[in-house]
C-alpha cells in the first residue's frame, strides 16, 4: 500500500496565521520562522514570535536543542484548539539563526507574485 506524500508546507508569515486565513486550518501543513520567546521542556510548548505575533509549537517529535532568543524555523501541521487557538505539531524544526527576516519576507512576496502571474499566465493561454 502506497503511503501519502509528506506535503511541504505552506510559506506562512505568523502576521498572516490567523482565524480568517485560509491556511489557519485543521491540519494545514505550514512552514513558519519565529524568534524563540520560551519554551517548557516539560509539555515540549515552545513559543515563537515575529512581528508582533506568538505561535505555540508542540516540538515533542523533535531532536532539537532550543534556545531563547535564537530564531527557528518550523514545518508541521496545525491543529486548532478548541479556544480557536493554533498550535503547529512541529515534524521538522531548524535553528535558523543568521537569517535576515525582512529579506526573507520581500522574498515570500516576490515568490507569490511570481506564482500568481504563473497561474494568470496559464489561464490566459489553456482559458
Amino acid at each position: 500500500m502506497a503511503s501519502a506524500p509528506i506535503p511541504s508546507g505552506a510559506l506562512v508569515l505568523l502576521q498572516e496565521l490567523n482565524s480568517s486565513s485560509s491556511h489557519f486550518k485543521q491540519g494545514a501543513s505550514l512552514r513558519v520562522n519565529g524568534k524563540l520567546q520560551e519554551h517548557n521542556v516539560e509539555s515540549a510548548i515552545a513559543i515563537i514570535a515575529d512581528g508582533g505575533v506568538t505561535l505555540a509549537v508542540d516540538t515533542q517529535h523533535l531532536r532539537l536543542n532550543l534556545r531563547v532568543g535564537s530564531l527557528y524555523q518550523f514545518i508541521g501541521e496545525l491543529s486548532i484548539q478548541p479556544n480557536n487557538e493554533g498550535i503547529l505539531k512541529a515534524r521538522v524544526g531548524r535553528n535558523v539563526d543568521g537569517m535576515d527576516l525582512n529579506l526573507y519576507q520581500q522574498s515570500l512576496k516576490l515568490l507569490r507574485q511570481f506564482q500568481s502571474d504563473q497561474i494568470s499566465h496559464l489561464a490566459l493561454n489553456h482559458g
